[in-house]
Formats: structure tokens, C-alpha cells, sequence
């Protein structure tokens, strides 16, 4: 491909990655105008969820497909739902029109994520890989700093609708320049062979899973028992596969046992992520009394050590094999990590940027590595599933392990604190105890440390069962 068609589509994949991750954080930002504007209290938390179920659901489907037909107009199709899903949240006039807006926007965000990694991999070598993934890193960081600052500009100056608004002429631009600068090769496809049942399989286990995780925190009995079902429907789905001639995941593809060892690396560090980045803000903001802007910064602070790392992942795989890197890397994170565990009222709370940006970094220099490896090391005509599976992981292993946080964190709390105090713990952590007699506000307090201690212990955990993954991993080469 030439070179300046090759900086036309790189361009297009930096926005729409950019477009795709501040989503979160914009709209974050946003949420508390959103509610009050559309009544919507009741059903707050289902804009960021309906908008996450979407995209898991339809991410292996949009892989297979991209598998078969090739990626420009899939690529295409998911930005034009996204884009239309972001008109229609900006005009919603109540939450119900909200949700399905979103949820219209996941199933966009569904194709567009994992298939920027694949394009990469389609005009990219493997050696070139590591800078232009390191690039698009970039967008994941802007979006990151951006994002939030963005946001209440918008929300300030102009209305919440505007937080959606601005994605439509983004969504506009990537199709543009997909339809008049990417020449994808013409593919043979003899047959239209779509896996049905599969699809059908997998929908309704993501579905029951996904929601039985937001429910545990509320009803767990519903909530477990949702789980299980979910269980069951995705065994199910994977007896299905094996069995049908076109599969809507080819499970060849898990024969590799390196492979699988990129895919749980990437889900388990995924949900290590979303640890940080919710419960540091709530940690400095408790318990150090550190405004919600500057605690907001420790996710900050990570997120250009994350973009900062990655640059060295091109280096690194051509000197280590990646049993190697990931080993030092993740152990690195970990004794970090360990620290919080005896962190007290007078642990300094600098500590706590060190321990996001080391995360963040570590995650920058594996993460990226576990997305090249999954492509590298499945067939050619496999890189589109390959990439789906990655982008499933991290978005499963953030969702379900943000289930199991708060189930931790809320039990600790119940078991410290008596019924009278319970309801008083939202003050401490919005930094409004002043009102609190200090007895009170001393035992909210011992409370809180106790479960932020407990959620922590089982980071600690996941990175060790990371660290078994990894040791056992069969390849001692560099891979090329």
C-alpha cells in the first residue's frame, strides 16, 4: 500500500479510537446533568451499561464477519451506528430513548474497536506494529486527559447534548476517509455462511452475564442465579461451535497455548485497570480529603505512563521473549501494588500517582504486547476473530471484575459499619463528613480503609494467578 494511503487510514483509526475511548470519560463527566435532565435516576447506571453490553455482544460477531467479508465495510458500519447512535442520545427526551441510543452506539463501538487493531495488522508488518500501535495508544491518552476537561466545558458552556453531538462529525470524517483512501483487496466469498445459533448462544450468555454482574450489588440471590444461567448458555454456545461447519468463533484458534495466554494476560490486567481507576479517586478523596478534580489526575498520571511505555514494546520483543517481558513487567506491578495493603492514615498520598503510573506503564508495555502476539500467532485469515477475542476479554474482564470490586467493597462495609452509619458513608466519600461527630467519622473512615484494603488484596491475587499464567507459557523464543 502506499505510503500516503497509509497515513490517510492511520488517521482514520487515531479518531476513531479517540471517537470510541472518550466516550467513557466525556461522558462520565456529563452524567449527573443527564439524570437530573431525563428523570433518570432509577435507571443511571444502564447509559454506561447498555453501551458496554452492546459492544461485548456484538464484537465477535463483527470479527467473524470481518473474517469473511473483509473489513472496510464493516469497519464503515460500525461507524455509522456509532455516529447515529450519538445523534440520537444528543436529541434523547427521556432515559428509555437514552439506553437504546447507547446501546445503538455499542453495537458501532463493537465493530469499530477491534477492527482498528485489525487493519493495523492487515498493513502493517509485525516489526512495524509496535510504533503504530504505540501511535493509536495515543488516542486512548488524549482521550484520557481530554476527556473529562472536554466534558465539562461542554456541560458548562453549552448542554449535555453536546457531549454526543461532537462524535457526529468525527463519525462523518473516519467514513470519508475510509471510502475514498482505504482500497481493500476483493475477497472470494462463494457462500453466505452466518452462525445463527451462535450468535443466538452467545447473545443471550453476555446478556444474562452482563446483567446478572450489575445486579449482584442489589439483589445477589437474581443476580447469582442470572450467572449461572449465563454459565450455561455460554457452554452451550462453545459446544455449538465446535460442532458447526462455520463458527462464529473458530476455536482452532485456542489450540495455541500462547495464545490463550495473551487472552486471560489482557482480560485479568483489564480488570486489574478498572481497580485503580475507580477506587484511587474514592481512596484520596475519603480519606486525604483531595479534591475530585486532583484525585481525578492519579488516572491521569497512568495514562501517559501507558502511552510513554509503549513506545518501547517494538525494542523489547526483538531482545525478550514475551514469557520474559511479561513476567518482570507484571512482578514490577505487583510490588507496587503490595504497598497498599499496609497503607495507613499516614501513608503519603503521592504514593498513590507512583503505583497508577508503574500500573499504567505495565500495562501500556503488556497489553499491548498480548494485541501483536494474538495476531502474530493465529492464520492469516484468523486476525479479525483473533483481534475480536482480545477486545472481548478486556471488556469482559473489566465488567465482570468492577462486579466482583463492589460486591467486596459494599460486604466490608456492611460487616464494619452498624445500620445507622451505613447510610453515611457517601458523605465521607464526597467529602462532606464535616458534619459527622468524630466518633462517627472515625469509625467510616476504618471502614472504608478495611474494604479499599480487602479490594486490593484481590488485585494482589489476580496478579499472581497472571504471573502462573505467564510462567507456564510454553514459549521461551522471541516471536517475528
Amino acid at each position: 500500500m502506499k505510503k500516503n494511503s497509509r497515513t490517510w487510514i492511520m488517521t482514520a483509526i487515531f479518531i476513531a479510537t479517540f471517537m470510541t475511548s472518550v466516550e467513557v470519560t466525556i461522558v462520565t463527566t456529563a452524567l449527573p446533568e443527564i439524570i437530573s435532565a431525563l428523570h433518570g435516576l432509577r435507571f443511571q447506571s444502564w447509559i454506561m451499561s447498555s453501551y458496554l453490553l452492546t459492544t461485548a455482544v456484538s464484537t465477535l460477531i463483527y470479527g467473524k464477519l470481518a473474517d469473511t467479508y473483509g473489513r472496510k465495510k464493516l469497519f464503515q458500519l460500525g461507524v455509522i451506528l456509532f455516529t447515529i447512535g450519538s445523534f440520537l442520545s444528543g436529541v434523547a427526551d427521556n432515559i428509555f430513548l437514552m439506553i437504546a441510543a447507547r446501546a445503538l452506539q455499542g453495537c458501532g463501538a463493537g465493530a469499530v474497536i477491534p477492527l482498528t487493531f485489525t487493519i493495523i495488522a492487515d498493513v502493517y508488518s509485525f516489526k512495524e506494529r509496535a510504533r503504530i500501535m504505540a501511535f493509536t495508544n495515543t488516542a486512548w491518552g488524549l482521550s484520557a486527559l481530554i476527556g473529562p476537561l472536554l466534558g465539562g466545558f461542554l456541560v458548562e458552556n453549552l448542554s449535555w447534548h453536546w457531549v454526543f453531538f461532537v462524535n457526529v462529525p468525527l463519525g462523518i470524517l473516519v467514513w470519508l476517509i475510509m471510502q475514498f483512501r482505504y482500497a481493500e483487496p476483493k475477497r472470494d466469498v462463494t457462500r453466505i455462511a452466518i452462525d445463527g445459533w451462535g450468535c443466538c448462544w452467545l447473545a443471550i450468555g453476555l446478556t444474562a452475564l452482563l446483567i446478572g454482574i450489575q445486579l449482584l450489588q442489589q439483589t445477589p440471590l437474581k443476580g447469582w442465579l442470572l450467572i449461572i444461567a449465563a454459565l450455561i448458555f455460554l457452554g452451550i454456545f462453545i459446544f455449538h461451535e465446535s460442532q458447526t461447519d462455520h463458527p462464529l468463533l473458530p476455536l482452532l484458534i485456542f489450540k495455541n497455548r500462547t495464545f490463550n495466554v495473551q487472552i486471560i494476560t489482557a482480560t485479568i490486567l483489564s480488570g486489574i485497570l478498572i481497580g485503580y481507576q475507580i477506587y484511587f479517586p474514592i481512596w484520596l478523596q475519603s480519606l486525604y480529603h483531595i479534591h475530585a478534580t486532583e484525585a481525578g489526575l492519579v488516572v491521569t498520571s497512568s495514562s501517559i505512563c501507558w502511552l510513554l511505555a509503549s513506545f518501547t514494546i517494538g525494542r523489547l520483543l526483538s531482545n525478550f521473549a514475551p514469557r520474559q517481558i511479561a513476567l518482570v513487567v507484571i512482578t514490577i506491578q505487583a510490588a507496587a501494588y503490595a504497598g497498599l495493603l499496609l497503607a495507613g492514615s499516614h501513608f503519603p498520598y503521592g504514593l498513590f500517582y507512583f503505583v497508577a503510573a508503574v500500573s499504567g506503564g505495565g500495562m501500556g508495555i503488556v497489553i499491548t504486547m498480548n494485541i501483536m502476539l494474538s495476531q502474530q500467532l493465529v492464520p492469516t485469515e484468523l486476525i479479525a476473530s483473533a483481534s475480536s477475542v482480545v477486545t472481548l476479554g478486556r471488556s469482559l474482564g473489566q465488567t465482570l471484575l468492577t462486579g466482583i470490586y463492589g460486591s467486596v467493597f459494599n460486604l466490608t462495609l456492611n460487616f464494619h459499619l452498624p445500620q445507622n452509619l451505613q447510610g453515611k458513608v457517601n458523605q465521607v466519600i464526597t467529602g462532606k463528613s464535616a458534619a459527622l461527630p468524630v466518633k462517627e467519622l472515625v469509625l467510616v473512615k476504618t471502614a472504608l480503609l478495611s474494604s479499599l484494603h480487602l479490594v486490593f488484596l484481590v488485585v494482589i491475587g489476580l496478579f499472581i494467578v497472571v504471573l502462573l499464567c505467564n510462567w507456564f507459557d510454553p514459549n521461551r523464543k522471541i516471536i517475528s
